[in-house]
């Protein structure tokens, strides 16, 4: 049965057409999916995140559970507020799922998860909290936006009291704090500034509605693609799943090898370290006309390979995508276009960065 969250009829009354995303009846777009990213990029957006799962970490052992969940080292985690974002893997260093998790304290951590590995990560997560005395606690009473753009942040700290907004004001990038009642973090998935926000669910709708009033555009899935894609950042089950590793999905830099630290799929991924990583994701761009799509064959010196992320770049008029191929010097790259080898060039992504196509894109 297809899930709904606290905003379903607030999107339909603006208009959104509604479709299945994981299992969740969510808004592709309002009108124009082309219109929304560039809102987003030049001003503020609002989405609706509330499929994604959270999950409050409660024990004395916490922090050594995650530090043998994840890839990426929670010691880095020192100041309450402060995320970190890594990958869980499998024993064969597979990517279960990319998730973030926020220090609390030293008894309390928060680990947000993605809506479609919801069924998997939380069995998985309470098997071995289990061992570690921890308790998993699902927030289904909170609800999630992101309000995203350069003008973002304003919106927001225009809609808090005094002392909440300048608490948020002074938020460095991956840290969160409590304000008003709501949890504040600066993180996104779209490479502009701005913030992810739990809202209790008796004030979610009021909130959505301020923050329209305040300027910020109701924005879909669609345009959330595009702008994440922009960003380089990876999609878990396009980009990334139990088969690739982090080093293969470009994520070596969530990964710490620590002295140590015995998590979970390490001996895999120093395996294939010292034997040589077989697969690499680049960043390809097409300068002709055309759309890169997932699924299309990539061709490179050092092999044939296929286009996991594909779309139309509306930042920069162009066709984007991140592909996976061989290890080693691609050489000369073309892409299999309804049975035509099309010439793209390889860059280095991300492709856009604060609304500005990088160099050599």
């Amino acid at each position: 049965m297809t899930q709904k969250t606290i905003y379903n009829q607030t999107h339909r009354a603006h208009g959104a057409k509604m479709v299945d995303f994981g299992g969740w009846d969510m808004p592709i777009h309002y009108g124009s999916q082309i219109e929304e990213h560039h809102q987003v990029r030049r001003d503020a957006g609002i989405f609706d995140i509330s499929h994604m799962t959270v999950l409050d970490l409660h024990g004395a052992r916490v922090r050594p559970l995650l530090k043998h969940l994840v890839a990426n080292s929670v010691d880095k985690l020192a100041k309450p507020g402060k995320a970190l974002y890594s990958c869980m893997l499998t024993e064969g260093g597979g990517v279960i799922d990319d998730l973030i998790v926020y220090y609390m304290s030293e008894e309390f951590f928060r680990v947000v998860v993605n809506a479609a590995t919801r069924d998997k990560d939380l069995p998985w997560i309470e098997a071995h909290a289990r061992a570690f005395g921890v308790t998993v606690t699902e927030r289904r009473d909170l609800a999630m936006v992101a309000v995203q753009g350069p003008n973002a942040r304003a919106k927001v700290m225009g809609l808090l009291s005094p002392g909440a907004a300048q608490a948020v004001g002074r938020l460095g990038k991956f840290v969160a704090t409590e304000a008003d009642g709501l949890f504040v973090a600066r993180t996104g998935y779209t490479g502009e500034d701005g913030f992810e926000i739990m809202v209790p669910a008796a004030q979610a709708i009021e909130f959505w509605n301020r923050l329209v009033a305040a300027g910020a555009k109701p924005t879909g899935l669609g345009a959330r693609d595009t702008l994440r894609l922009e960003a380089g950042m990876a999609l878990y089950g396009q980009d990334m799943d139990e088969s690739v590793s982090p080093y293969e999905a470009g994520l070596a830099w969530t990964v710490a090898l620590d002295e140590g630290r015995d998590f979970i799929g390490r001996a895999a991924l120093e395996k294939q370290q010292a034997a040589g990583v077989p697969r690499q994701t680049i960043g390809l761009v097409m300068d002709d006309k055309g759309v890169l799509r997932h699924g299309q064959a990539v061709f490179t010196a050092a092999g044939a390979g296929e286009i996991l992320s594909g779309t139309f770049s509306p930042t920069l008029g162009k066709a984007i995508a991140l592909a996976r191929v061989p290890a080693g010097a691609v050489g000369a790259v073309e892409v299999d276009i309804r049975g035509k080898r099309v010439p793209v060039r390889v860059v280095k992504y991300p492709f856009v960065r604060d609304g500005v196509a990088q160099a050599g894109v």
